[in-house]
This record gives structure tokens, C-alpha cells and sequence, in this order.
């Protein structure tokens, strides 16, 4: 279980209208920080993100430093142009070299693959994969690339599971471990920061789609999460604090979806493909444990979910539980690729009508439940893959042992509980 450390002081550096926000952590209490606004009249879809305020400063948070950017195709500008590219052209950045982990730079691999090191050629710029490296491994890869500031932009989804979360992670690590500083371009959560939801991963399941107790959906930017990181995670892992900087966001509410920041969205992921899908991946995403499709080869993953020879039963059987926001589908699909590839698959469709009622990670239980109750070939894949994306092996043991979504969900409050505590000091915007 998490416990809670008075490790954490936020400073804001104000100036005038476009100025950078810093967030730097040390030891103290978390800081009052003031409330963000919309602009002057309070009107959504007025969101910068952390990079346009990096810009609009001039980047004199980077002055005289060897800059690697720590990326992917997600890092763009509301036109659409990516920072690397924006960075390069600049003189005032020296940036150097190039990062990237899960899905390449570009965004082509699938899941579990990478491009590996590579030269981009439209800057001419060494590109470092650090897919699945970590400790000294990734310390190593940073000594190569000669910089002295990692920059991380990348545009999370929301679950624990997202491994850009662990990529961070373990960047933060090595940036400490070798001392170097490392700043956080902040983007928002696309679907919202209100609350924490789902299971705390316990360490003894720790892996790259977990690596620290979380929640399952988190609730909180990429910046709140690395100042989580840095004040609870980082003295045990590396020994230290990283020398962590984190340019906030600007305009941005804790009850925003992703629609009302008036930000464009690239997809982070290959099967990412819209912020709807970010919506129920971080429930939906607990069949990868299965032997069932979760929708990877279609045109909804996440949304469309099933197996050979399931009929329309599953989804009656789930929306006889009328779960709040959600409608389910009968659906039938052929997956492209991945899991039952060129078969016909059988199942149902997710509709979110009411997103601000829906809650992913109970109607992902619900989900489990009923499948395992309506198909009869339903089984977990036999690396017991669900309990590192659950975070423990409660969920598939109660869920076997017949226990009900009330049960299956009552049993991790304790440790969300507790998680919630720490994760408010944190917390950076209203």
C-alpha cells in the first residue's frame, strides 16, 4: 500500500501574460496553488499546453543546456507541427537528440514493438529507443546522447497501464540516477482528472504496464504524475529526486474532457485512435489478459470486444445491469490483426452516453463478469498477463471464486483509499 510522504513543494514563477509556470519538488507540504483559468472569459477550448508555454518564454527554461526531447507523434502544437521540429528550427533550443520509446517516433509499431535507434531525417537528429530500458541500462543511452535536460512530452490516456506512463518513469530514474535535469511539458488527461478510480497495483506484479502503486485510472495529468513519481517513487528507485521542472497547463479544469481544450488529437498509440477510446480503455484494456478480442484490428478498439462463437447473450446479460452512462451493443466483427485475426468474432459494442456518469473501470468488471458467466470458453491467457494489468491477483481470484462486481470492486477501496490521500498532494489544478 502507498503511504503518504510530506515530500512535495510546487512554486509557481509568474510573470508576465505567457510566462512559463515551473513546478519544482522538494521537501515540504504541497503548495496552494492558484486556480487556472479559461481566458479572460472564462470560455473552454482555451487550453495551452505545457509547450506553448515553454515557447511563449522564449525557452529560457532550456537556455545553455544540450536538449534530448523524450516524444513521440503526440507531440505536436494546435497546428499541428511536431515539437521536435519546432524545437530544431529554433536557435535559441540546442536540441541534440531524440527519444522515443513504445510505438517509435513516428507511431508505426504496433504493441510490444518499437523502431529502434534510428536517425530522423527531416532533422537529421539521432533518435534513442528506449523501449523496455530501464536503470542503468537507460542511464547508459542518456550518457550516449550527451545532453544535459531531458524534455518529456507526450500525451497520456489516463490508465496506469499506458506504458508512456512508465516510459516517464523510468526516464525520470535515469535522468537521476546520472543528474540531469528533466522537464515535463504538461497535456491534459483526456478524460478528466476528477477522481482516481480501480485497483492499486500492488509491487509484487510490478512490470512495464505497472511499475509503482498507482490506481488503475489515475486522474491526473502527466506532470501531477511526474511530481507524484519524483516525491514517492524516485528516493527508493534511484536513490534521489530527479531535478524535475513541470510547465503547467494553462486553462485547464479538472472536470475537462478532452473535447473542450480546443486541442488537436493525435493519436499516442496505433489503437488510441480518439479520445472516446481513451474513455473506456482504461477498463476495456483488462481483456488483453484474456483469450478474448479487445477490439485491436478493428476500427474500435477497446470499444468492440468478443470471441468465436459468442452471441448476442453477453451483451444482454451486461446491459440487464444497466451500469450508469453506458449502452452495449450486439456486435459482430473480424479482427485485421492480433487476437482471432481473419475470424469472425461475436460480442458487443460499448456506447458512452452519459460520460460524466460512466465509470470505465467498474463497467470493465462488469464486463469480466458477465463474459465469464455467457461464454463458455472464456479463460485468462495463462501468464496470468491480468493480474500485472489489474495490478493484483485479486480481481481474476474473486472473479473465478463467483464473487460478484460489487464484491470484485469493494475489494481494492482500501488501498484507492489510501492512494487518494497522497495523490491530492499532488494535484495541480481545480
Amino acid at each position: 500500500m502507498l503511504t503518504s510522504r510530506r515530500s512535495f513543494l510546487a512554486t509557481a514563477t509568474a510573470g508576465a501574460a505567457g510566462a512559463v509556470t515551473v513546478l519544482a519538488t522538494g521537501p515540504g507540504p504541497a503548495a496552494s496553488a492558484a486556480p487556472v483559468g479559461r481566458g479572460s472569459d472564462g470560455a473552454p477550448g482555451r487550453v495551452r499546453p505545457g509547450f506553448e508555454r515553454l515557447a511563449a518564454d522564449g525557452y529560457e527554461l532550456l537556455a545553455g543546456q544540450k536538449v534530448g526531447a523524450l516524444t513521440n507523434m503526440s507531440g505536436v502544437t494546435r497546428d499541428m507541427r511536431g515539437i521536435v521540429d519546432v524545437m530544431h528550427a529554433d536557435p535559441r533550443v540546442q536540441l541534440t537528440a531524440i527519444f522515443t520509446g513504445e510505438h517509435g517516433y513516428r507511431g508505426n509499431p504496433q504493441a510490444g514493438k518499437s523502431e529502434g535507434d534510428a536517425v530522423d531525417k527531416p532533422t537529421g537528429l539521432p533518435i534513442y529507443d528506449t523501449y523496455l530500458k530501464s536503470g542503468a541500462a537507460l542511464a547508459d543511452v542518456l550518457d550516449k546522447a550527451g545532453i544535459d535536460t531531458v524534455v518529456y512530452d507526450f500525451q497520456d490516456c489516463g490508465a496506469r497501464f499506458y506504458t508512456c506512463n512508465w516510459t516517464l518513469y523510468d526516464a525520470m530514474v535515469a535522468a537521476a540516477m546520472t543528474r540531469r535535469r528533466f522537464v515535463v511539458l504538461d497535456r491534459p488527461n483526456p478524460v478528466t482528472g476528477r477522481r482516481a478510480l480501480g485497483p492499486v497495483l500492488h509491487r509484487d506484479q510490478a512490470s512495464f504496464v505497472g511499475r509503482e502503486p498507482i490506481a488503475q485510472a489515475h486522474g491526473m495529468t502527466t506532470g501531477e504524475l511526474a511530481l507524484l513519481y519524483n516525491g514517492e517513487f524516485l528516493p527508493q528507485s534511484a536513490g534521489r529526486r530527479v531535478d524535475l521542472e513541470v510547465v503547467k497547463l494553462d486553462g485547464w479544469r479538472r472536470a475537462d474532457f478532452y473535447d473542450v481544450t480546443g486541442l488537436p488529437w493525435v493519436p499516442p498509440s496505433p489503437n488510441m485512435a480518439t479520445p472516446d477510446t481513451a474513455l473506456v480503455y482504461s477498463g476495456t484494456c483488462l481483456f488483453e489478459g484474456t483469450n478474448m478480442s479487445e477490439g485491436r484490428g478493428t476500427t474500435h478498439p477497446f470499444e468492440m470486444l468478443g470471441a468465436p462463437g459468442l452471441d448476442g447473450s453477453w451483451a444482454a446479460a451486461v446491459s440487464e445491469l444497466v451500469l450508469p452512462g453506458v449502452y452495449f451493443r450486439e456486435a459482430y466483427y473480424t479482427p485485421t490483426f492480433d487476437k482471432h485475426h481473419g475470424r469472425e468474432v461475436g460480442g458487443l459494442q460499448i456506447h458512452v452516453h452519459d460520460r460524466t456518469a460512466y465509470d470505465p473501470v467498474r463497467t470493465g468488471i462488469a464486463l469480466l463478469v458477465t463474459a465469464k458467466q455467457t461464454y463458455k470458453d472464456f479463460a485468462w491467457l495463462p501468464d496470468h498477463y491480468i493480474d500485472h494489468l489489474a495490478g493484483t491477483d485479486q480481481v481474476r481470484h474473486l472473479i473465478d471464486n463467483g464473487a460478484s462486481i460489487d464484491d470484485v470492486v469493494s475489494s481494492w477501496q482500501d488501498d484507492l483509499a489510501a492512494f487518494t490521500t497522497v495523490r491530492a498532494n499532488y494535484l495541480q489544478y481545480t
